[in-house]
């Protein structure tokens, strides 16, 4: 499960912004890194390593995005019947996290993940990583490297807000299993040898920023799609620093990888259940 091997190319350090207007205020004292991140218990496990590894980390927190909000934009992209079956798997998947705890809570003891909200770790709350309070904190904070875990995706003036690397932590294999419950989908397809996590960076796509670094994952018969984020977390927290340690100093290697590209959806309820019962893949 080692990452890939990197070639050293320089990368431009961010610059303050010297603009004191409204819309790009006078920059704070300078912060190396900025995390951009939804709440919940993997995003805290994020929030608690990295804030060991680099102490001057400032976490900039956006609402969950509603339920309501998400079926609207699931019957835009793939129709009303996908998108109720996709919000039908989600009440499964409540009750499976629930009797998978065990396994959850080996997880995290074996793999050393901290899954307690960090008391420390420097927060702010700015509603929607797209809002322009959260361009304006950046803008202000003037980070050399923003880290981005479970965000929306990203808009264009959130990415050019700044000039520094946003670098997103994927728990799949980019470009093949772009999108959601990528583990899941690696194994539902047969596919284990791409079952692993991406470190990328961001752009206007859907996890198709060039690569910094990959890792196989394994999995064992206790898993299922409620563990396997878990499992890869693991795996991807080491790399996620290494990259961002390479962004702070100027040697981060971006390349594509040749694999076919496909954004994934999370499986409706029958879906799931048909990979369950005739490939055994929960």
């Amino acid at each position: 499960m080692a990452g890939t091997d990197t070639m050293e190319i320089g990368t431009e350090p961010a610059r303050r912004r010297e603009n004191s207007t409204m819309e790009s205020p006078r920059p704070e004292r300078p912060t190396r890194v900025v995390l951009l991140v939804a709440g919940g218990e993997l995003a805290a496990a994020v929030v608690n390593a990295l804030h060991q590894a680099f102490p001057d980390l400032i976490v900039l927190e956006e609402d969950a995005e509603g339920k309501w909000a998400i079926l609207r934009r699931r019957v835009r992209l793939l129709g009303p019947l996908p998108a109720v079956g996709q919000a039908l798997g989600g009440v499964l998947f409540k009750l499976i996290a629930r009797l998978s705890r065990p396994r959850l809570a080996e997880i995290h003891r074996d793999g050393r993940l901290d899954m307690r909200a960090n008391p420390h770790a420097a927060r702010r709350y700015v509603g929607n990583v797209n809002s322009e309070p959260c361009r304006n904190a950046l803008v202000a904070l003037a980070p050399q490297v923003v880290a981005v875990y479970g965000t929306r995706i990203l808009s264009a003036a959130t990415l050019a807000s700044v000039k520094a690397p946003f670098i997103n932590y994927h728990a799949g294999i980019n470009p093949k299993y772009r999108g959601q419950q990528p583990g899941y989908w690696a194994m539902r397809e047969g596919d284990a040898e791409h079952a692993g996590v991406t470190i990328h960076l961001v752009d206007r796509g859907v996890d198709t920023g060039d690569v910094l670094h990959q890792a196989r994952v394994a999995f064992t018969s206790a898993d299922n799609i409620t563990t396997y984020q878990h499992v890869q977390m693991v795996t991807a927290l080491p790399l996620f620093i290494r990259a961002i340690e390479e962004a702070l100093d100027g040697r981060l290697a971006p390349r594509r990888v040749d694999l076919p590209s496909r954004q994934w959806f999370p499986p409706t309820l029958w879906s799931y259940l048909f990979g369950g019962i005739a490939r055994g893949v929960w």
